[in-house]
């Protein structure tokens, strides 16, 4: 049995035009959707990700302002800077590029973001909405994964052992959160674990995200689970891959994500949903969605 593919490319574009079609209703009434985007420093791959964030603003009708500042702009600069974008009534979402410079303390920076701006879903008071069930902006990656899964018909995870492998901010915690949220069992893995084999052996959901290749094997996968693969690494041949043995695993699931053209693309349009989300409740016409 070879899976099918959860194609994130043609979901998200999916998405994308929704979005277009709620940025443009919303700009005829007079608040066009505005995203800024702060890279500090020239890190190669944060230079290619604020591009293809800042492009899929603009195809969805969203203005954008992208933001570049030298490596050795000082926290107090970024933090004053932040403070103008968060007073700024044309700037609906705000999103810092990490890694920030060594000198720049993440943390700090990403708490000084409005929580009615935070469309990155980083700040402790996103996760405290999520953690709790109240409204607030879910954290991109997983927020598109969940998508993902409705998309083949897992919207309702009752009974369905979800297991998250990684616990980070970004990816692994919120995941778990969603997951939950949805009724799923759910089961989070990391270094930390013993036997990583025997969790995701139960598992119908698994959700790989560790940055880490082959972390996932066929021998680790259950008959028929969903695999959803987070990870973003090169392998020998210096090709995209994810966390997951994409050959091995691909003749043992369902469904899977691929790596590039999965959970990629699905982040970039989850930002574009947060911050068309942070502009409706500027507005006072949040859509019920």
């Amino acid at each position: 049995m070879t899976a099918q593919l959860i194609d994130g490319n043609a979901l998200s574009k999916q998405i994308r035009a929704e979005v277009a079609q709620r940025a443009a209703a919303l700009t005829a009434r007079g608040v066009k959707p505005g995203l800024a985007v702060i890279l500090v420093g020239d890190n190669p791959a944060s230079q290619v990700y604020v591009r293809n964030k800042v492009k899929a603003c603009e195809d969805g009708g969203l203005h954008s302002v992208l933001e570049k500042y030298d490596a050795a702009m000082t926290e107090a600069e970024l933090l004053a800077r932040i403070d103008a974008l968060n007073n700024d009534p044309a700037i609906h979402g705000i999103l810092v590029q990490l890694p920030l410079p060594k000198h720049i303390d993440d943390h700090k920076v990403i708490e000084a973001i409005s929580p009615a701006k935070d469309v990155d879903g980083f700040h402790v008071s996103s996760a405290g909405a999520l953690m709790v069930g109240e409204v607030g902006f879910k954290a991109c990656t997983p927020y598109g994964c969940m998508k993902m899964l409705e998309s083949i018909g897992m919207k309702d995870l009752r009974g369905k052992h979800a297991v998250v492998i990684g616990r980070s901010n970004i990816v692994g915690k919120p995941m778990a959160m969603m997951l939950l949220a949805a009724n799923a069992t759910v089961t989070i893995c990391h270094s930390g674990t013993a036997d990583l084999g025997a969790m995701t052996r139960q598992a119908d959901i698994v959700v790989a995200a560790v940055g880490k290749r082959d972390v996932l094997t066929a021998d680790r996968v259950k008959p028929g689970a969903v695999v959803i693969d987070v990870g973003m690494n090169r392998n020998d041949e210096g090709k995209l891959c994810g966390d997951v043995d994409f050959e091995g695993v691909n003749e043992v699931a369902s469904w899977i994500t691929p790596v590039p053209g999965g959970v990629g693309p699905m982040t970039r349009a989850m930002l574009l949903v947060n911050t068309l989300d942070a502009a409706e409740r500027a507005a006072g016409s949040q859509s019920h969605g």
